[in-house]
């Protein structure tokens, strides 16, 4: 027989209400969630909150920081590296799960599968699919390039034109082990020749996109931005929208209709600004619309979840330091979400966006023992991710 490991004596959160209940996990599962429950060995959660295994729905693990300088001083292997030391901060704030939103190539993952490195669950798009001098063209105005995620051999380059282009490039995205196809449906922030307020790529485009990942069995998110950048996603059937800065009420309306996800990552753009603040090199173009962004920003976010769209948790982390992403929450409640929506967005919500809801983003029996204890209130935000006291994956400790 397997050991069975009681947690008892504290608060749960199972994912969906805040109670009093004892937990047992064996064999890597959820068995028993009660009261007066046995076990082989016991953790005492006294003064503790158990939480699932978190999720980080818009991450990227291989950038630790958007200066653009010290990037093009930076040996391409180092990123690897950080990559690691970022996977590690990620698990010790609380986050089990992430979909990385382009950086993580399959080599990171199945390292992390097969025990070599510790870090989270990934979902991995590789990279980010943009129109010629869209979101993802790091096309210079000298007529270099600097791109913060550039390609190599395990990460296709992601530039794309025209539904035939686009249905050869998901294909060999999928090849090299993208769980989900990512797509800048319009403009962002960080490039410097592109607007968030312009829409990129036809409607021809994102169908074929869409119907090629869709063949494939996987999702696509869509870095979306401008009003009708969000529509176009919508309306080929993308499951998120990703920012989501410049919704209008239409556009809150389809993602009812549609059942589309908001990835709000409103910590995003302050992370621009603290970055520039701390002296990164970065075009002067961005800061701009990195200021411009905040409010609108915070303000579609508002109205969204006023109107009840489902929002899964995601930071856009790399812009902000890893082990932050907690604070994100912070943002979410400043933004109209209680603290008990903020945090099943940050677990059953984002269960259900990467399409994992049966195995995780909830403490029930038979789902996989991802649990996070956590000293003090499970609902003061701003320190959350320093108060971890453990993190189990898969029923064995690793915090």
């Amino acid at each position: 027989m397997t050991a069975r490991t009681l947690f008892r004596g504290g608060r749960l959160f199972d994912g969906v209400t805040l109670g009093s209940a004892d937990v047992v996990i064996e064999d890597g599962r959820f068995v028993s969630v009660g009261s007066n429950l046995d076990g082989d060995t016991a953790v005492d959660c006294s003064n503790k909150t158990l939480l699932p295994g978190l999720f980080d729905s818009h991450v990227h693990l291989t950038l630790s920081h958007i200066n653009l300088w010290k990037h093009l001083q930076t040996p391409f292997s180092y990123r690897f590296y950080e990559a690691m030391h970022n996977m590690t901060a990620t698990v010790r704030s609380g986050i089990t799960t992430v979909r990385d939103a382009g950086g993580a190539d399959l080599g990171m993952k199945e390292a992390v599968q097969n025990g070599l490195i510790l870090g989270p669950r990934m979902h991995i798009a590789l990279g980010m699919l943009s129109q010629t001098g869209g979101h993802g063209d790091g096309w210079l105005p000298s007529g270099g390039e600097a791109d913060l995620l550039p390609p190599y051999p395990g990460r296709p380059s992601t530039i794309v034109d025209g539904p035939e282009e686009m249905r050869k490039k998901v294909r060999e995205l999928v090849r090299a082990g993208a769980d989900v196809i990512k797509v800048a449906t319009s403009g962002g922030v960080l490039s410097p020749r592109d607007e968030p307020t312009h829409a990129h790529f036809s409607p021809g485009e994102l169908e074929m996109l869409v119907a090629e990942a869709t063949a494939a069995g996987i999702f696509v998110m869509a870095h979306a931005q401008a009003t009708d950048g969000i529509k176009n996603a919508i309306r080929a059937g993308i499951r998120s929208i990703d920012h989501g800065i410049y919704l209008d009420d239409e556009a809150i309306q389809m993602m009812l209709d549609r059942g589309t996800f908001l990835v709000p990552t409103l910590i995003a753009p302050t992370g621009v600004i603290r970055a520039v603040e701390a002296g990164a090199q970065i075009p002067a173009a961005s800061v701009r619309k990195a200021e411009e962004v905040i409010e609108v920003h915070r303000d579609s976010f508002r109205r969204a979840v006023a109107a009840g769209v489902k929002i899964a948790m995601g930071t856009d982390t790399g812009v902000t330091p890893h082990g932050e992403n907690l604070m994100e929450l912070t943002l979410m409640v400043e933004g109209g979400m209680t603290p008990l929506e903020a945090l099943t967005a940050t677990t059953k919500t984002s269960a259900e966006l990467m399409g994992l809801e049966n195995e995780l983003g909830s403490v029930e029996p038979g789902k996989v023992a991802d649990l996070v204890v956590v000293d003090g209130d499970p609902f003061d935000f701003n320190t959350l991710g320093e108060r971890v006291d453990q993190v189990w994956m898969a029923g064995s400790r690793v915090i």
